[in-house]
């Protein structure tokens, strides 16, 4: 019996990696009350903060790779949980600026410990999250985030 894996394409791979990957870290960071999305939000919201950023939602969207309606809801959502705090730009009053409270803090600490322990699992048959070949990975990763991608540029000559 083969493995689902086995002679897939990359797109098709890509996607089983990312499914695996949400699923498990739903999971993880359940227990604190957070879905998969909330954590994104928190922990790059934790990391920004941390280098003294104060993003507005539409910049942490684009961190992130969610879309900015998406993002709204939910920062509403951790708002009225009481872990983030949002705020009008003073440079820009059409602009909401996006911080975490100390619950959020505290929030974000554990569960990015909890995701670290995660990542440290899905990198292990690599060599583990410091070596040669998770670096390459990563960058690889990072080449592929970076490519546009446009359906209507296909070479096929029919588009819809």
């Amino acid at each position: 019996m083969s493995s689902p894996t086995e002679g897939g394409t990359p797109g098709f791979l890509v996607w089983r990696l990312s499914m695996k990957w949400r699923v498990a870290v739903d999971r993880a960071v359940a227990p604190l009350g957070l879905t998969h999305a909330q954590y994104a939000l928190m922990a790059s919201l934790y990391g920004m903060g941390r280098s003294g950023l104060r993003p507005s939602q539409r910049r942490l969207a684009d961190h992130t790779g969610l879309e900015p309606l998406y993002v709204s809801k939910l920062a509403r959502a951790l708002e009225a949980a009481g872990l983030l705090a949002r705020t009008r730009d003073p440079g820009d009053p059409r602009a909401v600026q996006l911080s975490l409270t100390e619950q959020g803090r505290d929030v974000a600490r554990r569960a990015i410990k909890v995701v670290q322990g995660l990542l440290d699992q899905l990198l292990e048959p690599l060599g583990g999250q410091d070596s040669p070949r998770a670096r390459q990975f990563t960058r690889e990763l990072a080449t592929l985030l970076d490519a546009p991608l446009d359906p209507y540029t296909e070479n096929d000559e029919e588009q819809p």
